[in-house]
């Protein structure tokens, strides 16, 4: 059974950090390109970061560039999201993924079960 075990979100105020943790198992996780996703109320599910099998190549939003950063580290099946500055229009359900690859090809893909981030005073 392919799982995505979710960690790390909460409550934050404006300007500070969360770090998201994705724990992996039922795949070949060195062999997966992961990423991270979100969807606030209201509205669809989006993109915020991809990474590479290797964690070489990366890719971001708009909207999160110069303030997320995802990172993986193969040897503990794990991939992070450390997400600062954080601003109310972050908060949504974050979701894990891993399979997916935009504008690349994929056949399979898989969802963690998503962790509600809420930046808010």
């Amino acid at each position: 059974q392919v799982q995505l075990a979710e960690s790390g979100g909460g409550l934050v105020q404006p300007g500070g950090s969360l770090r998201l943790s994705c724990a992996a198992s039922g795949i070949i996780f060195s062999s997966s390109p992961m990423g991270w996703y979100r969807q606030a109320t209201g509205n669809k599910r989006e993109l915020v970061a991809a990474i590479t099998t290797g964690g070489g190549n990366t890719i971001y939003s708009n909207s999160v560039k110069g303030r997320f950063i995802i990172s993986r580290d193969n040897a503990k099946n794990t991939v992070y999201l450390q997400m600062n500055s954080l601003k109310p229009e972050d908060t949504a359900v974050y979701y894990c993924n891993a399979g997916r690859w935009i504008g690349g090809y994929f056949p399979r893909d898989y969802w963690g079960q998503g962790t509600q981030d809420t930046v808010s005073s």
